[in-house]
């Protein structure tokens, strides 16, 4: 079932939206040649410490019932295209490495992804990274109350695949409110006139994954590593927002 959020509950969701704003800028500006994900699951533990949230993927439960997620970020480096458990690995000159972030602040979710290049990367990286954060900005654009999602999904796949590039089908957005995942899901591809006709107050987390190849995919042996079949890179960007009968507004604007 899709919730509608009162102003009040929105504020709240404001709130946490900040924290994973500010806590993905601090991320960004930590990336660089040389530095462990692990480091990086550190810095936003940290912040989550400072500013009393819970970091809602830690111990986010498997969806087969297998291991607990582990860390509070999600890191995927180059192939790997969602759920990338933070650890040793390096991070070295010309990756890209795509964190998302999530915490809960009064009871309400916040999530939010970012891709960022490591020191000096191939050109068509730096394509990819700004066609996917365009391909989000043209959904979000879409979610205009009255318009059916599908707008929002339609925008997302055109744009990308306009630009040459695939579009992740396994994997998609969702609704987001007092859980972190709740109705709708939100496909990144898509029919216009499909899905549910979107009202004020509905909130959706809108989370393009886009591939510089095929858009298959499988999960390695961690039981948590999305990565693509192809070995080609990947990137992720992710907003929070609302709809508004004026408009969208972005809850995780950075």
């Amino acid at each position: 079932m899709i919730t509608i959020k009162t102003r009040a509950e929105i504020e709240k969701m404001r709130r946490s939206g900040r924290i994973v704003a500010e806590t993905l800028s601090l991320i960004e500006a930590a990336i660089k040649p040389g530095i462990t994900t692990a480091s990086l699951d550190a810095l936003a533990m940290e912040e989550c410490r400072k500013k009393q949230a819970i970091p809602v993927f830690k111990n986010y439960p498997h969806p087969r019932r297998g291991k607990p997620f582990p860390g509070a970020v999600c890191v995927s480096v180059n192939e790997e295209v969602v759920h990338g458990i933070p650890g040793e690995r390096i991070l070295r000159e010309g990756d890209i490495v795509s964190v998302d972030f999530g915490v809960i602040v009064d009871g309400y979710a916040g999530d939010a992804a970012i891709t960022v290049p490591v020191g000096e990367v191939d050109p068509i990286l730096i394509k990819l990274i700004e066609t996917t954060e365009q391909s989000l900005l043209k959904g979000i654009e879409q979610a205009q109350a009255g318009n059916r999602l599908g707008y929002v999904s339609s925008a997302i796949q055109n744009f990308a695949e306009n630009n040459g590039f695939s579009v992740v089908r396994d994997y998609v957005g969702h609704g987001i409110g007092t859980a972190m995942h709740e109705d709708p899901p939100i496909p990144n591809y898509g029919k216009k006139n499909s899905g549910p006709v979107l009202k004020a107050g509905m909130t959706l987390a809108i989370e393009p994954l886009i591939n510089q190849g095929s858009y298959q995919v499988y999960t390695k042996k961690d039981e948590w590593t999305v990565v693509t079949k192809d070995g080609l890179p990947s990137a992720h960007f992710e907003h929070s927002i609302v709809v508004w009968d004026h408009g969208p507004e972005i809850l995780t604007k950075r």
